[in-house]
């Protein structure tokens, strides 16, 4: 089993896998500017047309005081992080089946920093999310029929503890 992500991949590398994928029939359609890249380790391992759970929530915390009737305080409390699901995607090696099967029979699971990454048709990048201590939790493959080409991986939820919106925009992917 493999404990380290392979080389990055270059731009060529990312034209050529698009172009691989064309050919099996996960081309993009024509109103598909946008696709979300997973980059674990400053290399990029799959590409999804889907991403949610991009979300926080801050707790609420209400404090009634003696003798104020008219209001109730509101505190800021903890903040919670939703779990990220990125669909539809597919990978450019085994990296992420690993990094899930990682404490599959022990429980040890490898915490990684990663970051989610938007891109347009250009293959720039238009946003950047950096994601700490993620690890997987769920990872759907798939249905599979002779008679349609579908994406390697249906879903991949990750679970995490905070994350960051990226100040870097525009630079190649």
């Amino acid at each position: 089993m493999s404990t380290a992500f392979q080389a990055p991949l270059t731009q060529q590398d990312l034209i050529e896998a698009r172009q691989t994928q064309a050919l099996l029939g996960g081309a993009r359609s024509a109103g598909q500017a946008f696709r979300f890249y997973l980059e674990i380790a400053g290399i990029l391992s799959a590409e999804f047309l889907e991403c949610t759970g991009l979300s926080m929530e801050r707790e609420l915390k209400e404090v009634a005081e003696g003798g104020v009737n008219d209001f109730v305080h509101k505190l800021a409390g903890r903040t919670k992080w939703s779990n990220i699901t990125l669909r539809q995607g597919i990978s450019y090696s085994r990296d992420l089946w690993d990094w899930y099967c990682n404490g599959l029979y022990d429980g040890k699971v490898r915490r990684v920093n990663l970051s989610i990454i938007l891109g347009n048709a250009e293959l720039k990048k238009v946003k950047q999310w950096d994601v700490f201590d993620a690890f997987p939790v769920r990872w759907s493959g798939a249905d599979l029929s002779t008679d349609t080409l579908q994406v390697a991986i249906e879903s991949l939820e990750i679970a995490h503890h905070g994350m960051m919106l990226s100040r870097e925009e525009g630079n190649a992917l």
